[in-house]
Formats: structure tokens, C-alpha cells, sequence
């Protein structure tokens, strides 16, 4: 009997000892099979998660932010104790002290999630299993591609634990999960549901945290509070039983309600951050494009932009402010083409709810979204987005405005607020104050002005861009007209031709004839013409630019070749190849401001190279700067002391592109464009040097103009090209959004007059026969020209340039410009004083017998 029973149980040991054995073959085979060809978990050594990218002012003001993900990366000394504490009770009580997984936690979790029904349970897989599963595998986890991404996970994790500190792997896991609210790890979900640091965490907001990762979609503050309430009173009492808490701060943190940004509780973080604008957008595009959209959206880069906010808000009131007062010129009502339904009016909360929901732009300062409630005999009462009262629009409002008919036609003038607006439209609004003292005197009507334009403004030594605005409204239009609307620039191309002309010989003294041309053309006979449709006869060149002549500026690119006038503007980067036709001297290629202001700029410091930025420094996440716009270098930076009076030396280094010499005498005579021209409209005490520019049929209008530290353009024109009617030019338009603008940058900024090279001398010459006055002489037609030292120019009719066409007949023999008429009495060179007959010509004389 003895023997039986140990015979019975010899082979009962033995077969459990051959089940034990064979079993652990089995296991060992299953995890030697799974482990072949499993990712390499020795990448998440080089762990470098997609990160928001972030844009602040120079004064470290957020800007704006760029992600696909948003994550705010922090590294794992920088994360709370009580952050870690609460996300390890909540999901791996013993993840400081297992191997990867956790046998007896996965036992204990499928123990409670059977007594609990699901309603109470810990994650079955350790953090390091997430982290594995999360970043190396897929998330399948139903039937037997489940378990055997189980398996993978567990082996996955066991390695990881040998490669890397328990701390880089809770790095990783906090800032990789997924928290709901588009947030991903704990620093952008402290933001996203408390707007708090991760430092300034109470123990029952880091517990509610810790209870999102469960079930971020049925996890929210609002729709799910009390499965929120629950789940983060769970992971306080798990803080308490791990010793992370005392029992006092739990019993006090559990009864404190659930409070949030989404419930209200909270300001947002994204109420604090600037809309999008047209800089911001600009700064993504060309980062993108230099780093790369992986590394823009993803690297979590620091970048500096160069915007003055303050300027900024300048360059938006100004343009705003000359597109409207354009668009309510023409007097036609088009409105937003938006309407609320009218059983959506009957009560307050359903047409606010409504309006908050209705697509119109929100970016233009001091203008509110509003909806006609009601309309009576002459004024329509409405409902304001953010204001408690309601408001009334009055008929003496809409009195400048008609509406268009189904038919196309425009009907007549408005006289009561019916005429143009119906119950359920949703317009904008905004006060109407006196401009005494800030009183409200209406409500009155806005719309978006069908018109468009663009404005910039830049430092002249370096490019360092201080305000854009590529439009009347980022909100209604994305598109930048600064810097991808490329449009005709007209006359501002002027100082190019001359510019090339100045470096050819030609000084602003040279007379050149303005007379009819007629050039035979694929496309047929052209026949150019001034913009006043008069000829003037031969003129000096200053007042060719002065007095924007078309046909002076057509013999001057004739006379040195369209040639060398395409290789200077692509030399100054306004293109990058400009076909060599005679009309493109005259700007009819197309271009972008950003181009036209940055060459511009070049004028303005004398001749250097600039090149224009958005941004002053770009960082890593790592805090190294990886670029930097600014290459210039101190030389005496690093001295203990300067001598008194002396300031640091800088040294730039910038390729020259232009003359010293060519770039004041072309600014000179510019700034005889903004005192006596076209730019006549700049008032401002410093010096202006500046040019209009107008294209045919007035389809696009500019002025660009520069101080001796900043140059601002503007264009104004319809993104698809029609006339702005006959009264429209760059100095009606475009002028007085320079002067509205250059007002505030000279109170900030200052100017000086221009500097003047070394190399030359200034001689007095008669600013309408190009003669050579005496030192003394004075007078309105009297200016000084700068000279090159060794040049013995040639003044008067000595030298003419007709750009081999004919002169003509019967023209006048000095010019006095479009706004000039009459006789003029001249100082000649021996002090005789000489009175210029208004109606001098050359009779029948032709340009071949001048010379």
C-alpha cells in the first residue's frame, strides 16, 4: 500500500514537474517567438516628442502657438513629486519597484474590475507597458492579436526597464499620454483645464489629471463631472494608501468641488493668447519652409519675432481706416451674407448662442457681431456679442449706403434702416464717439470693405520687419497681401531705372526729353503717356521722379538699356528675373510689398544689403539657438570702458549692392517726391524720402517711403484687379496710411536727416532748366545736388537724353509739372536773373538737332 501511494505520487511530482517544465518551455518559446523582429526600444533613448512651437515679442509676450499635438514638454525633474505621485497611484501603485510588469497588480486589477463591474479599477499594465505599447506598438487589444500585443508588450517593457531610469520612463509617459481636450501630457493639460503651471497643482487637481488617461472621451469636466468627481476622489485615496498624502489632505481634497476652465471656473489660456494674424501666419509659412513642417510643428522651437505689437496695431488701425473709408466712398451695402433663423430671435440665450456660432470676423478692433431683432419705422434694433444691452441703429446711419437688387442693380439711396438690413441679419457694429471727450453717441453699421491692401514697415540697417498687415482681416481672409499678392507696382519702380541710371553717368542735373513716343510692339503700336496726358519737354532728372514722368523714365531705361535696369532690380531683389521689356520700367511686371519695401530699404542705409525678417532668433527645445538673423559684430562689446563719449562699434560686413554716392542722390530726389510730388501728402518733421506709384486704370495703387531708420509701403488695390476709379492714386490712397503710420514711428523711433557719403560735393542747380546756380541763390526752383568728386557734369542743355525717339514738336522748353503753371524767374550761373516765358518751345526744332 506504502509502495502504491509513493508510486502514485512519485508520478503525480513527476508530472507536474513535467508540466512546470514544459510549460515554462512553452512561455519561454511564446516570448523567444514574439521577441524576433520587435521594434527597437532603444529609440525612446532619443526621445524627442512632437512639442508646440511657440512665437513671442521681444518682450517674451506669447504671440502665438503652432502644433499638431499639443504638448508642453517637461523634463522629468521639473514634473511636481505630487503630479508623479498622483499619476503613479492612479495607474502603477508599484512602479518604482516591478521589472516592467506587475503579475500581482494585473491580478488585483481583474479582482476589482469583477467586484466593481468596471466602475473601480486600477489599468492592468504597468506605466511601462503603456510607454512600450504607446510609442512602440499598435493598440490592438481584442481577441488574439490582443494577447499577442500583450505579450510583445510585456517583453518590450522588461527591456525597457534595463535600458532606461525609472525616471526617463515616467518622462516619457507624462508627456506623451493623451489627457482629452486635444492635450497631450500633463504641462499642456494643467493649461488646458486649470490654465495653471504644473507647480501650481493642488493634490485634487493632479488627481483629476491622473484620472483622464482611463477614458479621455468619457472623462470631461462638464458632460461627465460626477464620473470625474469620482474617478479623481479614487486617486486621491490611492495617494493616501501609497503614503503620498496624510489622511487630512485627503478627507480636505475630496470635498472640494470639481473646478475647471471648461466649467467656467477658470479664465482660458487661449483667451489670453492673441488671435492669429497675418505676422504669425507669415512666421509659420517661412520656417516651414527653411526647417521644414515637421520641425516647425513638432520641434517645439522658441522663436523671437521681430513685430513691434505696438506698431502693429498702427499698421492695422491705418489701413483699416483707408479701406473703409474707400469702401463707404462707393456707398454700396453688402453686408456679412449671414442670417440667424427667426425662431432662434424670440429669446436672448437662443440668439446669443446662435451669433456666437456665426462665422464673421472678430479680429477688428473695437467692431461687434450683431443680429437685427427687430426693425422699426426708420431704425432696426439689434442684439451685441459681449454687450448686455441691446442697440439701436437710426436712419440718419444708413444714409450713406444702397443695396444691391437681386437683379444687380443698385437701388437708391437708404433712408431708414429697412433699406439695407433685415430681421435675422447679422452685421457689425460699433460705437460711434465724439471725439471730444470718448462720449457714446450711436451704434452704427460696419462692413468688410471689398477692397484689399497690405502694409509693412521694416528697419532700413537690419530688415528686422516691425509691422505687417496683409489685409483688412486675418478672420475674413487668410490670404497676405504683403507677401503673396503680387501685383503691378506701377511708378514705385521708378527709383530703380533711375538708380541704374545715376550709376550709368547720368546725375540728377542730366535733362531728359518728355515727349510722345510710339514704339511698334508684338501686340501693337504703344504709345505711352503721362499720367496728367501732357508732354513737358526736356527735363532734369530730379523732377522726372519728382513728377512721376512716364516718358522721361521710358528714354532713360532706353537710353542705358532695360538690361541693366532688370539687373538692378533683381540685384535689389524685387525679382528674380524681370523680363527686359521698356514697359517693365514703368512697373508693369508684377512683384510683392514685401520685396518692394525691402529694396527700398536699401536705399535708405546707403546701399547695403539687407535682408528683411520676421525673426530674431529661433531656439530648439532644448534652449540652443539654432538661428539667428542678426550676424553683425561688436567689436568693442566686451571692453571694460569706452572712452567717454564713444559708443560701442558694430561692424556688419554687408554686401554693398549700390553706390554710396547713387543712394543719397536717388533718396535726395525722392525726398523731392514727398515735398513737391506726388508723396506731397507726408507731413512729418524728419526728413521723408518716398515714391507713389499708380498702374494703369488706377487697378493698383502704392506709396513706399523711408526715414533714415524705417521704410513702410502700402499697396491698395481688388484681389481681382479693376479700376479704383479715376480720383485713385498712390498718393490719394496709399499716402495717407503712410502719414497715419510714420506719425507713431517717429514719436518711438525718432529720424535724422539723411547722411550724406563722403566722395562728392553739393552744387546749386535750378530744379526746372537743370542751370547752374551761384552758391547764394534761393528760391522754390533752387536745389542742391550732390556730385561724385572728379565728375564735371554737364548742366543745362548741354546733355540731352531722348533715349534715341524723337523729341516731337511744338513742346515747352523747360518743364514746371503737372502742378506747376505759368512763368518762373531763374538765377543763371553769371547771377542774372532771367524770367522763363510760360509758353517757350523749341518750335518745329527735332530731338537730332540738339546734339
Amino acid at each position: 500500500m506504502l509502495r502504491f501511494i509513493g508510486s502514485f505520487l512519485g508520478a503525480i511530482f513527476t508530472a507536474v514537474t513535467l508540466g512546470i517544465f514544459f510549460g515554462a518551455l512553452t512561455v519561454g518559446a511564446i516570448f523567444w517567438m514574439y521577441s524576433r523582429d520587435l521594434p527597437s526600444h532603444e529609440t525612446l533613448a532619443k526621445y524627442t516628442p512632437a512639442t508646440i512651437s511657440r512665437i513671442y515679442s521681444g518682450e517674451g509676450r506669447i504671440l502665438d502657438e503652432f502644433a499638431e499635438e499639443r504638448r508642453l514638454f517637461v523634463s522629468a525633474e521639473d514634473i511636481p513629486d505630487l503630479v508623479k505621485a498622483a499619476f503613479v497611484s492612479a495607474e502603477d501603485k508599484n512602479f518604482f519597484t516591478h521589472e516592467g510588469y506587475d503579475a500581482g497588480g494585473m491580478m488585483a486589477a481583474f479582482r476589482e474590475a469583477i467586484v466593481s463591474r468596471g466602475q473601480d479599477m486600477r489599468g492592468a499594465s504597468t506605466i511601462t507597458q503603456q510607454v512600450a505599447k504607446n510609442m512602440l506598438l499598435d493598440g490592438t487589444r481584442k481577441g488574439a492579436a490582443g494577447v499577442e500585443r500583450k505579450i510583445k508588450e510585456i517583453i518590450l517593457a522588461t527591456r525597457l526597464e534595463e535600458t532606461l531610469s525609472k525616471d526617463r520612463i515616467l518622462e516619457i509617459y507624462m508627456n506623451e499620454i493623451f489627457l482629452g481636450q486635444n492635450s497631450y501630457g500633463v504641462a499642456a493639460a494643467a493649461q488646458t483645464y486649470f490654465n495653471k503651471s504644473l507647480t501650481e497643482l493642488e493634490p485634487h487637481e493632479a488627481a483629476m489629471l491622473a484620472a483622464m488617461p482611463q477614458a479621455p472621451g468619457r472623462y470631461h469636466p462638464v458632460t461627465a463631472k460626477q464620473r470625474v468627481t469620482d474617478r479623481r476622489n479614487y486617486v486621491l485615496r490611492e495617494m493616501w494608501d501609497n503614503g503620498y498624502i496624510d489622511e487630512a489632505t485627503w478627507l480636505a481634497e475630496r470635498e472640494k468641488p470639481l473646478r475647471s476652465v471648461q466649467n467656467g471656473d477658470f479664465q482660458s489660456f487661449r483667451e489670453e493668447l492673441p488671435g492669429r494674424t497675418y505676422f504669425t501666419e507669415e512666421v509659420s509659412r517661412q520656417l516651414s519652409r527653411n526647417f521644414g513642417r515637421e520641425e516647425f510643428f513638432k520641434g517645439g522651437l522658441t522663436i523671437r519675432a521681430t513685430i513691434d505689437p505696438e506698431l502693429q496695431a498702427e499698421a492695422e488701425r491705418a489701413l483699416r481706416v483707408a479701406l473703409e473709408k474707400y469702401d463707404r466712398g462707393i456707398g454700396v451695402w453688402r453686408g456679412t451674407g449671414k442670417e440667424i433663423p427667426a425662431d432662434q430671435l424670440a429669446r436672448e440665450e437662443d440668439w446669443r448662442l446662435a451669433l456666437a456660432g456665426t462665422d464673421v470676423p472678430r479680429d477688428i478692433d473695437g467692431w461687434y457681431p450683431a443680429v437685427v431683432l427687430s426693425l422699426g419705422e426708420g431704425s432696426a434694433r439689434i442684439g451685441i456679442e459681449d454687450v448686455p444691452e441691446q442697440g439701436e441703429i437710426p436712419a440718419e446711419d444708413v444714409k450713406w449706403a444702397r443695396k444691391r437688387l437681386p437683379d444687380g442693380k443698385l437701388g437708391r439711396k437708404a433712408a431708414r434702416a429697412s433699406d439695407l438690413v433685415d430681421v435675422g441679419d447679422v452685421v457689425l457694429v460699433r460705437r460711434m464717439t465724439k471725439d471730444s471727450d470718448g462720449s457714446f453717441i450711436r451704434w452704427t453699421l460696419r462692413q468688410v470693405p471689398e477692397v484689399q491692401g497690405a502694409f509693412m514697415a521694416m528697419d532700413v540697417n537690419t530688415g528686422r520687419v516691425l509691422a505687417m498687415q496683409g489685409g483688412f482681416s486675418y478672420q475674413y481672409s487668410v490670404f497676405n497681401r504683403a507677401t503673396q499678392a503680387e501685383r503691378q507696382p506701377g511708378s514705385s519702380f521708378k527709383p530703380f531705372v533711375y538708380a541704374a541710371a545715376l550709376d550709368s553717368g547720368f546725375t540728377p542735373a542730366t535733362i531728359v526729353v518728355d515727349a510722345p513716343i510710339e514704339i511698334q510692339t508684338p501686340q501693337g503700336l504703344w504709345t505711352p503717356k503721362n499720367a496728367s496726358n501732357k508732354f513737358y519737354g526736356p527735363t532734369p532728372l530730379r523732377t522726372g521722379i519728382e513728377q512721376s514722368r512716364n516718358l522721361m523714365t521710358i528714354r532713360l531705361a532706353q537710353e542705358i538699356g532695360m538690361e541693366t535696369v532688370a539687373a538692378y532690380a533683381e540685384r535689389f531683389g524685387v525679382y528674380d528675373r524681370l523680363a527686359p521689356h521698356l514697359a517693365n520700367s514703368l512697373g508693369a511686371q508684377e512683384t510683392t510689398l514685401y520685396k518692394m519695401v525691402a529694396a527700398y530699404a536699401m536705399f535708405a542705409n546707403g546701399g547695403e544689403r539687407v535682408e528683411p525678417t520676421l525673426v530674431d532668433r529661433v531656439q530648439d527645445r532644448y534652449g540652443r539657438t539654432i538661428y539667428r538673423h542678426d550676424h553683425r559684430v561688436c567689436e568693442t562689446c566686451g571692453a571694460g570702458e569706452l572712452p567717454r563719449g564713444d559708443g560701442v562699434k558694430i561692424t556688419a560686413n554687408r554686401e554693398r549692392v549700390m553706390d554710396p554716392i547713387t543712394a543719397y542722390q536717388l533718396t535726395s530726389m525722392m525726398e523731392g517726391v514727398v515735398i513737391r510730388g506726388s508723396g506731397s501728402g507726408v507731413n512729418l518733421p524728419v526728413p521723408v524720402a518716398g515714391k507713389t506709384g499708380t498702374t494703369n486704370d488706377a487697378k493698383d495703387v502704392w506709396f513706399i517711403g523711408y526715414t533714415s531708420n524705417i521704410v513702410a509701403g502700402c499697396y491698395i488695390g481688388f484681389d481681382q484687379p479693376r479700376t479704383l476709379g479715376s480720383s485713385a492714386y498712390g498718393g490719394t490712397l496709399c499716402v495717407p496710411v503712410f502719414q497715419d503710420f510714420m506719425k507713431e514711428v517717429v514719436k518711438k523711433y525718432g529720424g535724422s536727416k539723411f547722411r550724406v557719403p563722403p566722395g562728392g560735393y553739393f552744387v546749386k542747380i535750378d530744379r526746372f532748366t537743370g542751370a547752374r546756380l551761384p552758391d547764394d541763390a534761393s528760391g522754390a526752383h533752387v536745389v542742391a545736388e550732390y556730385f561724385r568728386e572728379g565728375e564735371d557734369p554737364i548742366f543745362g542743355m548741354g546733355a540731352l537724353v531722348d533715349g534715341g525717339f524723337e523729341m516731337g514738336q511744338n513742346l515747352p522748353l523747360f518743364a514746371y509739372g503737372e502742378t506747376e503753371s505759368g512763368s518762373a524767374s531763374v538765377t543763371t550761373a553769371t547771377g542774372e536773373t532771367r524770367v522763363i516765358p510760360g509758353k517757350a518751345d523749341f518750335g518745329t526744332v527735332s530731338s537730332g538737332g540738339l546734339y
